[in-house]
């Protein structure tokens, strides 16, 4: 049946199996990726309370300051990023979330970035 599917679709279905083990608690909140083409978007998720604690992307700031979130170089930034911002509000561990992509390029350089910046999972 996967097989019919298309590449999004069957992401969606990984991430809803995933999500089925995975729960942010207000203790260890959840840090879930979703990339595009163009940008890389990551927030910091309290699922018991349904709100988001933080949130960074590639897609933020003004026009001309704008990066592509495309490359590894930005998906590092944004790890970094996310990991300070956590921390501001308290957070210091987290249960990561990897959105039904593989730990590969993006997805891996941006949890990588955000564990050298302080956050533990």
């Amino acid at each position: 049946m996967l097989n019919k599917l298309s590449k999004n679709a069957k992401r969606r279905h990984v991430h809803d199996r995933i999500r089925k083990k995975v729960i942010g608690t207000p203790q260890r909140p959840r840090l879930n990726i979703y990339r595009s083409l163009n940008h890389i978007y990551v927030q910091v998720i309290d699922d018991l309370n349904g709100s988001t604690v933080v949130a960074a992307s590639t897609s933020q700031g003004k026009k001309g300051e704008r990066k592509t979130g495309g490359n590894l170089a930005s998906a590092k930034a944004i790890g970094k990023s996310i990991a300070e911002r956590a921390q501001a509000k308290g957070i210091k561990k987290v249960v990561f979330d990897r959105g039904g992509y593989l730990y590969h390029g993006r997805v891996k350089a941006l949890a990588e970035a955000a564990r050298e910046a302080g956050l533990e999972f």
